[in-house]
């Protein structure tokens, strides 16, 4: 199985939880609500889960392999980084524009 796609589906800047990711395989099967996490030895991601009557946590999809998760955390945390330098763009061009605004009005 392969990974096909890799979306991004919303960023947050501050907090442990830094992203909601949905993942494609083989342009055919998706995993959404897959979380990248920011722990104490860097970035993770968490798979999609629900909460168990006795208040614990159980993943609801999931690899059943370590080379699978390690394949799925690179392509999510390689996006996830894409996603973050493509926003820091962004808003360096919107801060750019600003700057020129006020230069401009100002003169």
């Amino acid at each position: 199985m392969e990974i096909t796609d890799v979306r991004v589906r919303k960023t947050y800047p501050e907090g442990k939880m830094r992203a909601i990711v949905s993942v494609t395989f083989d342009d055919q099967f998706v995993v959404h609500d897959i979380k990248v996490i920011e722990g104490q030895s860097g970035f993770f991601i968490a798979m999609p889960s629900r909460k168990t009557p006795d208040g614990e946590f159980k993943d609801i999809a999931h690899p059943i392999n370590m080379g699978t998760r390690r394949d799925m955390q690179e392509s999510v945390l390689h996006a996830y980084e894409k996603a973050i330098e493509e926003d820091n763009q962004v808003t360096n061009e919107e801060e750019a524009t600003v700057e020129l605004e006020v230069d401009y009005e100002e003169e």
